[in-house]
């Protein structure tokens, strides 16, 4: 497994970048804008393709690099239902899979810090975002933060982990690196409570300043959307309304690029194929199923997400490669329910 763990310096924060092997997909959490040009450059030197740039939650300390990985690689943006960000790719809920070639990882919903609070457990390790910090814990005390609900999150969900899984948090301010579950349960002084209203009690008690970034950092991480509206009158942009009217009269192939976890939780529309963007570059290209199917029955290929931003680069990549028969539904399926469409197979 590749694995590395990239520092920014000025916010204290750690970036992660993982993959199976050399050559292969790879996933990255919590980038930082600043440090693109070195994330750039890691994924040329290792060959490796992103598939997924994840924030564990809306950071105050430094400006997300989720919306310029998505338009330099075409990644999939990840992060919790709880978001209040405009738009990402995928919206996770607690115990959701996320899986490149050779990795594994569940998302954990560990609010308290900020209300859309994740950390990411992998086989032997977890990152803990703010949540649990190595002798530490996350501040509670903006962005609907809450001590009560940090504790637990802390106590009755990450302490309950395995005593020798690996600790990696979003920050660190003193040079370490890497804790452990066991390790933070016997030295983490703000673990040593004894009860929430004890937690509650020596949160309140911190009196920290607000981060230096916090008033230009947080406005711009909740805007990392494609800024779809602007382009709802392009010839490939459909409003719902249109798509509609295609799948009434059958005249057009809907195509779901969603997960498999997104499809059983939101269901999806009636009749439509379903080809995970992770795999689209298969079936798009020469010899793909998507690229014979379109050519042999001359129908229009109509992509569809969570939210648009995965159907808005499948065109991209599908007219770039020739397919010139291609549509997005603008707001994807969310916009597909609010309009009263037909969903089948939603649990």
């Amino acid at each position: 497994m590749i694995f590395r763990q990239l520092f920014h310096a000025e916010s204290g924060t750690y970036t992660y970048l993982l993959a199976g092997r050399q050559g292969g997909e790879a996933l990255i959490i919590d980038p930082v804008v600043e440090r693109v040009e070195r994330y750039m450059q890691l994924l040329n030197e290792l060959d490796l393709k992103l598939m997924w740039a994840i924030d564990t939650h809306v950071h105050a300390d430094h400006i997300t690099a989720l919306g310029e990985l998505r338009d330099r690689t075409k990644c999939i943006t990840v992060m919790g239902e709880q978001s209040p960000v405009d738009v990402v790719s995928m919206r996770v809920k607690d115990g959701d899979p996320i899986e490149a070639e050779g990795l594994s990882l569940s998302a954990l919903y560990t609010p308290g810090h900020t209300i859309d609070s994740y950390s990411y457990l992998m086989a032997d390790r977890v990152f803990t975002g703010d949540t649990l910090l190595i002798r530490g814990t996350g501040r509670t005390d903006f962005q609907s933060g809450s001590a009560r609900v940090q504790y637990e999150s802390l106590f009755n969900k990450l302490l309950k982990l395995p005593d020798d899984t690996l600790v990696y948090p979003a920050h660190d301010y003193k040079g370490d690196t890497v804790s452990t579950i066991g390790e933070e349960k016997r030295w983490n002084p703000r673990l040593q409570v004894k009860s929430a209203d004890d937690y509650e009690k020596l949160m309140a008690g911190l009196n920290l300043p607000n981060p230096r970034m916090m008033d230009v950092a947080v406005p711009a991480n909740v805007k990392i959307g494609l800024g779809q509206g602007a382009l709802e009158h392009a010839s490939w942009a459909l409003g719902v309304g249109d798509v509609m009217a295609a799948w009434r009269t059958k005249e057009s192939t809907l195509v779901d690029l969603r997960e498999e976890a997104e499809r059983k939780r939101h269901g999806f529309i009636p009749g439509s194929v379903h080809a995970p963007y992770t795999e689209l570059d298969n079936v798009i290209a020469p010899g793909g199923v998507l690229r014979e199917m379109a050519l042999a029955t001359g129908r229009r290929l109509i992509f569809y997400c969570a939210f648009g931003e995965r159907s808005r680069m499948a065109v991209e990549a599908a007219q770039q490669l020739g397919l010139s028969n291609v549509c997005h539904l603008v707001g994807g399926i969310d916009a597909w329910k609010k309009a009263g469409g037909a969903i089948e197979g939603n649990s």
